[in-house]
């Protein structure tokens, strides 16, 4: 997205629309405990031992991809819980401020978890993160919302509660349905499916196309599944202005 967005080859103003659909590596995980495991007992169990998952690694080029998304450093042993709480956060967040602070949370939500080693499931730490970064990210955008400011307090309130719990079951049986069961994958207006194996040539050739055509066919095909309106998903996630913005601060 960056590239295309800070290469136009086009009068047409781009923006993405980011929609995250929640997916669960370990759905069985006791949502009452703040963690199970370290990631590291989790994939040696599940590759059948140490000697199976350093072929994994070595196979998916994991350090190169994390590299690739920002992430020079994943912790081992952090921290695996059920995720639950934090996706439904991720989704009101978004529905209630926007999908650009949503998308702000979500990247430091990866930094507090791949690098920082915390679980998603660690309430009270996790709504004193999301919490900063919400306010922050608000900050930034001169707080172009009539929504108000969610405490930490509220926060932890809601990760303790169940709104959004319905809408992120309802997802998960449509990624089941199409045959979704494993990650990441992306889905380009609402029908390109993209493994997350692609390099970074296949998102540039198909955005370019989208580009070059002044349009966009289909929608997000989530967005009434997660309860995400049409005027929300409008104001969209990244624009050249936000990554402008982005590289001043």
């Amino acid at each position: 997205m960056r590239h295309v967005l800070s290469n136009p080859i086009s009068n047409i103003q781009m923006e993405f629309a980011v929609l995250r659909v929640p997916f669960f590596l370990e759905p069985h995980y006791d949502e009452s405990k703040p963690f199970i495991e370290s990631n590291r007992d989790r994939l040696i169990k599940k590759w059948g031992g140490k000697k199976g998952w350093e072929q994994q690694k070595n196979r998916h080029d994991l350090k190169g991809r994390g590299e690739a998304a920002g992430i020079p450093h994943f912790n081992l042993d952090r921290l695996a819980s059920n995720s639950m709480a934090s996706h439904r956060l991720i989704q009101h967040v978004g529905k209630r401020y926007g999908l650009d602070i949503s998308e702000a949370l979500y990247d430091r939500l990866n930094v507090y978890y791949f690098v920082e080693g915390h679980a998603l499931n660690d309430k009270p730490r996790l709504a004193s993160v999301a919490a900063e970064s919400i306010s922050q990210s608000l900050a930034k955008n001169n707080n172009n919302t009539s929504q108000a400011l969610m405490s930490e307090k509220e926060i932890l309130e809601f990760l303790n509660g169940s709104e959004g719990r319905l809408e992120i079951e309802n997802a998960l049986k449509a990624l089941n349905q199409l045959g979704v069961h494993g990650i990441p994958k992306f889905i380009v207006e609402g029908s390109t499916v993209i493994d997350g194996a692609a390099g970074p040539d296949t998102f540039v050739r198909i955005f370019r196309e989208i580009e070059q055509r002044g349009k966009v066919e289909g929608t997000a095909i989530f967005k009434d599944i997660l309860g995400v309106d049409e005027e929300t998903l409008s104001r969209g996630s990244y624009s050249r202005e936000s990554l402008l913005m982005e590289d001043a601060s």
